[in-house]
């Protein structure tokens, strides 16, 4: 192994060894609180350009498989653990997170104080840093850092989003049989790319909906085109006030179809509401944040992943809040008081409850069957 440095953009310092690709790379520090599920963190969309540290102590042990991956590569910039497991053992597993990193030419760095490198981001706020297992010059990498472009105005979904439409009608996993298929479709829902995860794909897919995926870019003569019976919103990264393009597709489409949005979803459809969104200071990444329904008191523990969040008070009298993040009381869901929109800034699909936020998919398949009535 090398030694690897991490040089946040303020000049703090964290010598490590470096596990996965040898290289320089740049990126926002986020960190996750996640225990399992790296491998879907890794090649989650909305981490694009984001360098991810993981709280827990001890990741990889289970190693990869190729059928859980939310996309097809990781889209990260760098990952950041404590220690990385050098024995994998899982049943499915068919490889090492090191050789998966390594594979993609992803980064990884472990061997530092992750608890002192997360309290410094809760105190400070997310801030821009580099990895590099190339030079030991730590003030050039702090330099570096410090010119790296804020994520603020900047779309990132244009380098996530499909580059034309597809098809999906794989269903969720079954122990001993794998991932099934869908057969004989109930419904049809559009889904707009912003970085959509496989998972959403297939919570959809088992409750008999195919979903027919589009870029982010597309026209609402191509959503029209497709007689959906219904619109899904997906998750994807960045500010969601510079995915322009996503917003007025959104307002177009609003009171002509059932609308579902998940995580960048709910912000573009805030924003196409005529809201407005704003950065946290460190995000919320991980699978344990509490979120309340305002309808029924109920309190569900949640997965999420996002650095953005809708203004509660830009919000008109069209639109009401339905969910509210327990800790630091942000927007987590809302709809609109006439048409059959809703959307949550969490995700249902990750399931950390593990059943706790699935009923939403199916509150997106009866909105539908009520509009057909």
């Amino acid at each position: 192994m090398n030694k690897a440095f991490l040089v946040l953009e303020d000049g703090t310092v964290f010598e490590g060894k470096s596990f996965g690709a040898d290289g320089t790379s740049e990126g926002e520090v986020v960190f996750n609180t996640s225990i399992t599920g790296y491998q879907e963190i890794l090649t989650d969309p909305s981490y694009y350009g984001q360098m991810v540290a993981m709280t827990y102590p001890l990741i990889g042990n289970y190693g990869v498989n190729e059928e859980d991956f939310e996309a097809y590569r990781p889209y990260l910039s760098a990952f950041i653990v404590k220690e990385h497991s050098r024995v994998h053992s899982n049943y499915r597993s068919n490889g090492s997170l090191g050789d998966f990193l390594k594979k993609h030419g992803v980064i990884g760095i472990e061997d530092i104080d992750t608890r002192k490198l997360v309290r410094h981001i809760r105190e400070r706020g997310s801030m821009n840093a580099v990895i590099s297992t190339q030079t030991e010059d730590t003030e050039a990498l702090r330099k570096q850092a410090a010119a790296i472009q804020t994520i603020v105005g900047k779309d990132l979904v244009k380098e996530v989003t499909c580059k034309v439409p597809y098809e999906w009608t794989q269903t969720g996993w079954q122990l001993g049989t794998g991932y099934g298929t869908l057969e004989n479709p109930k419904y049809h829902i559009a889904a707009i790319d912003f970085g959509i995860k496989r998972n959403i794909l297939r919570n959809m897919a088992d409750l008999g909906c195919k979903v027919t995926v589009v870029p982010a870019t597309a026209k609402i003569e191509e959503i029209d085109a497709l007689k959906p019976d219904g619109v899904f919103l997906s998750n994807g990264p960045g500010d969601p006030e510079a995915v322009t393009y996503g917003i007025e597709l959104t307002r177009q489409l609003i009171g002509k179809y059932p609308m579902f949005g998940i995580c960048l979803g709910n912000q573009i459809l805030g924003l196409a509401l005529g809201g407005k969104t704003y950065k946290l200071k460190f995000g919320h990444h991980g699978g344990n944040q509490p979120v309340m329904d305002s309808e029924t008191g109920r309190v569900e523990i949640t997965a999420q992943n996002h650095c953005f969040a809708v203004d509660i008070d830009s919000l008109g009298d069209q639109v009401e809040v339905t969910h509210m993040n327990l800790n630091d009381k942000t927007v987590e869901g809302l709809k609109h008081k006439k048409y059959p929109i809703f959307a949550v800034q969490y995700h249902p699909e990750n399931g950390p409850g593990p059943h706790d936020a699935t009923y939403l998919f199916k509150r997106f398949t009866d909105m539908i069957e009520e509009s057909k009535a």
